[in-house]
């Protein structure tokens, strides 16, 4: 008999409710990673870290564990005003108090900078600046596209792809944080 499907719980503080989060029972690794690949440089034996693919107007969120070298899609941000973006970003930092963030850096295909690349670094720097946590960025060329795999379908993926960039930093951190500095 097939489990019950799990409930859906709501993310913290105001994101969009009409895309919950994932509940802890619901949660699952990045479907088609193994987590198990070689790792250039070990990460501490446990951290949390949480991941956001950044968007002008909705952000993923993905949650992952160096022990467990998982990564999830955890939910999807849609606010309005800036203001709005870094009240729901701080209550997921203080909810989760991840030891690091990841961020995702759009690159073009030749790995060069885009006008989103831009945002996305002025989005890791006012991270890293307001809440004193440490910001890698992570390129995450593909990412979407990945994650509409994963998905086999149109849903919003935006959760789905920031997984996507923590799991590449979770199987190769040196490699994947070397999209820009720290």
């Amino acid at each position: 008999m097939p489990d019950p499907v799990p409930q859906r719980e709501p993310c913290p503080s105001g994101q969009d409710r009409a895309r919950p989060c994932l509940s802890g029972a619901e949660a699952t690794p990045a479907q088609g990673r193994s987590g198990s690949g070689p790792r250039a440089e070990a990460l501490p034996s446990e951290q949390t870290l949480l991941a956001f693919d950044f968007g002008l107007k909705k952000i993923g969120v993905a949650l992952g564990n160096t022990l467990t070298n998982h990564a999830r899609p955890l939910c999807i941000l849609t606010p309005a005003t800036r203001a709005q973006r870094f009240a729901q970003v701080g209550a997921l930092l203080a909810e989760w108090q991840p030891d690091r963030v990841i961020v995702g850096l759009p690159l073009t295909l030749d790995g060069g900078e885009q006008p989103a690349s831009q945002h996305s670094r002025r989005f890791a720097h006012q991270i890293e600046g307001r809440f004193r946590v440490r910001v890698v960025l992570v390129d995450e060329r593909g990412s979407s596209l990945e994650a509409q795999q994963l998905l086999g379908s149109r849903a919003p993926d935006d959760a789905m792809a920031a997984a996507v960039i923590l799991q590449r930093y979770l199987d190769d951190p040196a490699r994947a944080g070397a999209a820009g500095p720290r």
